[in-house]
């Protein structure tokens, strides 16, 4: 009896069926995709790498400055 129910519970989960959906562009809620789409700021600008090395020298020293 408990293998017959273990065996019909792990066959309901072999045939779940996972799916995915078409994204709808005409909705207002959906976001492009893709890598980097998701970032507020453009990784691939000239000006990245000086932006984001005096944010994170700015975020290291400012507590030392504070204190």
């Amino acid at each position: 009896m408990l293998s017959r129910a273990a065996t019909r519970t792990a066959s309901q989960v072999a045939r779940r069926g996972f799916h995915t959906t078409r994204p709808r562009m005409s909705s207002p809620y959906h976001y492009p995709e893709g890598p980097y789409s998701n970032l507020p700021f453009n990784p691939r600008s000239k000006w990245f790498g000086a932006g984001y090395w005096s944010f994170m020298a700015t975020g290291f020293f400012l507590p030392f400055g504070i204190a």
